[in-house]
């Protein structure tokens, strides 16, 4: 799974490296967060048709991450609803109306995921996990809008906008660390994915293409990072040689 991960970069490098045309929250920008949990806000990058446009625009907008779907009785779904396996995501009821028609890209540094500690089953070492160039994570997502019906219609809480991680097996080297990982989307596929005109399950899973082994390396980091609570860049900095305990 992904349940925890980093976004530093500033609303501007986001809107030049997704190529946005769009500001979704213009009067609103997110700090850097090393250590993004279930129901923060979060940045996502989408493809939709404004009105009285006549084509899709990308935008930039702030989500929750969690999704609550469409016909949910209540939004406390959403912290069960985090990640979608990519391997049920078309058709799990949850989550197949998105995947036809509200995909996303959700940007990252990195993500966190912890291995047991040989020898004492009881801890673990968390391990930061990020492209080994430095470059930024499109994590393939999905994005759902929710509306409360006990709000007046002009209640800018009236609509509550939510998004979830798809997730896959995780390759060789990182899935020594956990099975699972978030699925990432090649930049060369990043149109198509958020083309909200591919409404066709098979052909945007056809998009959903594992990433060349290799491209993520895997540090050992503080267990600062276990606590929500603690945020800043020292949650993303390796151990020193000799403190790391889990692959030994």
């Amino acid at each position: 799974m992904c349940g925890r991960y980093a976004s530093a970069r500033k609303k501007h490098e986001l809107l030049e490296e997704f190529q946005v045309e769009l500001d979704g929250d213009p009067d609103e920008e997110l700090g850097p967060d090393y250590n993004v949990a279930p129901t923060k806000n979060v940045y996502a990058v989408l493809s939709r048709v404004p009105k009285e446009a006549e084509r899709a625009v990308r935008q930039l907008r702030i989500v929750k991450w969690g999704l609550v779907p469409a016909w949910a009785k209540d939004p406390s779904v959403g912290s069960r609803m985090i990640n979608a396996r990519v391997e049920t995501v078309a058709e799990k009821p949850s989550f197949r109306q998105a995947f036809a028609k509200r995909r996303c890209l959700l940007p990252a540094d990195g993500y966190f995921e912890w291995m047991p500690v040989e020898g004492d089953k009881k801890k673990k070492q968390p391990y930061f996990i990020h492209p080994e160039d430095g470059g930024v994570l499109a994590m393939a997502g999905l994005y759902e809008f929710w509306k409360d019906k006990s709000r007046a219609d002009d209640d800018p809480l009236k609509w509550l906008v939510t998004c979830t991680v798809i997730t896959t097996d995780a390759e060789d080297e990182l899935g020594r660390i956990h099975d699972r990982m978030p699925m990432m989307i090649e930049r060369e596929r990043w149109a198509e994915w958020l083309d909200p005109k591919l409404t066709d399950p098979e052909q945007a899973s056809g998009l959903l293409v594992p990433a060349d082994t290799g491209q993520l390396t895997a540090v050992a980091v503080s267990t600062d990072v276990n606590n929500v609570r603690n945020n800043g860049p020292d949650l993303i900095k390796p151990l020193p040689p000799g403190e790391e305990t889990a692959l030994q």
